[in-house]
């Protein structure tokens, strides 16, 4: 398989996410240009990743403008024929502009721009990002400054019901208690999927942590999930 990352005027962590992709998991990473839209050769079993950093300079709001790139009108299309989506930090924030995920991202409960590792666990074995990790609690880092996911409670009761949550926020032995929310999320939600479990979206930025040099690779346990072939439901 191989791996696409859009590059948006704006996006500033393209190149971690290609050079974790490429030097720490042994993937083949093509850049796509967000003026593009010719993403033909990849096929349902490839990823699309929409990396972190500010897209358009995150005018009008967070992800809103480059919802309408060019190239993601190819990478819509290629959510809804199956094709594997991952979005981090402002990938996220796009991907529910676009309408892929449900929800909305604020801005931080404290108003304030938030960069330190955190603690994350899964316990949804029904997804390829998250079915081999479940349970584990694993140390990512966030950095951003309008992470706070947002839904109705309706729609948060359907996350669940349809086992859509990633990752919750917790502490270092798991759990969901203390000061472990970094933004304010709804019931400390860190990352959801669509229905189809196709399209992934996280606030946490797993490329960061693929390392030895950096001390942590418990991102790599994250994205060698999509290395797996999908069994996408109609």
């Amino acid at each position: 398989m191989k791996f696409g990352v859009v590059i948006f005027p704006g996006s500033n962590c393209d190149r971690d996410m290609m050079d974790a992709l490429r030097h720490d998991l042994g993937q083949e990473v093509i850049p796509l240009w967000h003026k593009d839209k010719d993403i033909d050769s990849f096929r349902t079993e490839d990823c699309i990743v929409l990396p972190g950093g500010f897209s358009y300079g995150d005018y009008l709001r967070c992800g809103a403008i480059a919802r309408f790139s060019p190239m993601m009108q190819s990478v819509i299309d290629f959510a809804n024929k199956g094709g594997k989506v991952l979005g981090i930090c402002n990938g996220f924030q796009i991907l529910c502009e676009s309408g892929l995920l449900p929800g909305v991202l604020l801005r931080n409960e404290n108003r304030q721009f938030v960069c330190k590792n955190i603690h994350l666990i899964s316990d949804n074995d029904t997804t390829l990002l998250t079915k081999d990790i479940t349970g584990k609690v694993l140390r990512i880092p966030v950095a951003h400054g309008e992470g706070r996911y947002y839904a109705d409670n309706e729609t948060l009761d359907n996350l669940y019901k349809n086992k859509q949550i990633l990752f919750h926020y917790c502490n270092e032995y798991g759990e969901q208690k203390g000061k472990i929310n970094p933004n304010g999320s709804l019931r400390n939600i860190a990352g959801i999927c669509n229905r189809r479990k196709n399209v992934f979206g996280m606030m946490p930025h797993p490329e960061r942590a693929t390392s030895i040099a950096l001390g942590n690779t418990d991102g790599r346990l994250i994205l060698q999930g999509l290395m797996q072939r999908a069994e996408v439901p109609a």
